[in-house]
């Protein structure tokens, strides 16, 4: 019987998934040593904001945006982020940095008196905003995705953005479900 997509052992030694499509970033660098992976970070984003079709979110992770292509653009110009994972709308899951690397998805941060959450966790985006609904396909792949995840890794917990950047950050938002994954023991 074939493992299923997303289970603990398709992940390579340094931590890509088999079965997400790998785009790798420039954004990101190696973890302190001997820090292990006890964190997963849910995030949103959609640019620009509110929009799903296009490619500008993985532009920005691969630092291929066109700063000019729209005014919102202009805030973020020659920003440097990325994310271990991105779920589209349709629930096709991207991998940009390969789990046993820093991404740079939390910026200042800080998880159970520990600062700097990157050094630490696992960051997944979901496209979407704060105040929109997450699609069906979207949990599809991410509740399996996180139990993988939590099968590979020492995960203590799965946290918003909002819960370790309090009054700098508001996503997942107020439409995640997060009761599908305390169901995972999240």
């Amino acid at each position: 019987m074939p493992a299923p997509p997303f289970a603990p052992d398709r992940f390579d030694a340094a931590g890509w998934l088999a079965g997400a499509h790998q785009l790798p970033s420039p954004n990101c660098d190696a973890r302190p040593d001997g820090t292990a992976i006890e964190l997963i970070v849910i995030h949103n984003i959609s640019l620009p904001p509110g929009v799903f079709d296009g490619d500008a979110v993985i532009e920005l992770f691969l630092n291929q945006l066109d700063w000019d292509a729209h005014p919102y653009y202009q805030g973020i110009r020659g920003i440097k982020v990325s994310a271990h994972f991105f779920i589209r709308r349709d629930g096709s899951l991207i991998q940009f940095v390969p789990c046993n690397q820093r991404a740079w998805h939390a910026g200042v941060s800080s998880w159970c008196e520990r600062e700097r959450c990157n050094d630490f966790s696992i960051g997944i985006e979901l496209e979407g905003t704060d105040d929109l609904p997450f699609t069906e396909a979207q949990y599809a792949s991410l509740l399996p995705l996180l139990q993988s995840i939590k099968e590979a890794y020492p995960i203590r917990a799965v946290v918003g953005h909002s819960e370790i950047a309090p009054g700098r950050k508001t996503d997942p938002g107020v439409c995640f479900e997060w009761e599908r994954v305390r169901g995972l023991g999240g």
